[in-house]
């Protein structure tokens, strides 16, 4: 019997070879993706001004490239500052054994501001995007809220139980006080050293806290 030949060679040789090169080009798009987004932690680690063209020379990309992956400057910044962070609960791992509500907020408002300082030229841009496109503000990372979340845990059992409405309110009152806005007002227009603002929220937050909290908490 003769063997046939041409079209009836292995069928599936062009196909693994298809799915290698489409493998290959996925693979490709995702180191491009990782190197700029290491590319912008980098530059908000070192505290300097983080725009598209700064971001798109240290990856190594073109500017066109870079917007390909992320259509605007607060989508970048949302997504590394989102990476940037611990979780709440590592955040907080210095005062976990902590039942007081009271000092668990101190703590964490004081650790959202030191590094909302130490990132602020990536904040100040992502706040600043988000304020004149207010339907982009799901893409700040809300840290706040994890934070704040973390420090009332020992209230969920009792507070939490018994008014839970008076619970969600402290915690919208929070996000006020715990917030990097709160910071930049008493730093740009009250003029305030970093040091005495960090503080000042600090002292904001535990006083909001310490008055929904009733003694028996």
């Amino acid at each position: 019997m003769t063997a046939r030949t041409g079209t009836g060679a292995d069928p599936d040789g062009d196909t693994g070879t298809k799915g290698a090169a489409g493998t290959g080009r996925a693979n490709q798009r995702q180191r491009t993706r990782t190197a700029i987004l290491t590319a912008a932690r980098e530059l908000i680690a070192a505290g300097t001004e983080l725009t598209m063209p700064a971001v798109a020379r240290a990856a190594l990309v073109s500017e066109a490239t870079a917007y390909r992956y992320f259509p605007d400057l607060s989508s970048l910044i949302g997504e590394a500052l989102s990476s940037a962070w611990p979780s709440p609960a590592e955040a907080l791992a210095p005062v976990a054994g902590s039942p007081d509500p009271v000092e668990r907020v101190a703590y964490a408002t004081e650790f959202l501001l030191r590094g909302v300082f130490s990132r602020q030229h990536a904040v100040r841009g992502m706040m600043a995007a988000t304020i004149v496109r207010p339907e982009a503000a799901s893409l700040r990372p809300g840290i706040r809220f994890g934070l704040i979340d973390q420090a009332l845990l020992p209230l969920e059992g009792t507070l939490g139980a018994r008014d839970p409405e008076r619970l969600a309110q402290l915690k919208r009152d929070l996000a006020v006080a715990v917030s990097a806005e709160a910071l930049f007002v008493l730093t740009d227009l009250c003029g305030l050293p970093p040091e005495d603002a960090i503080a000042s929220a600090v002292r904001t937050a535990t006083t909001l806290t310490s008055a929904a909290v009733p003694s028996d908490a």
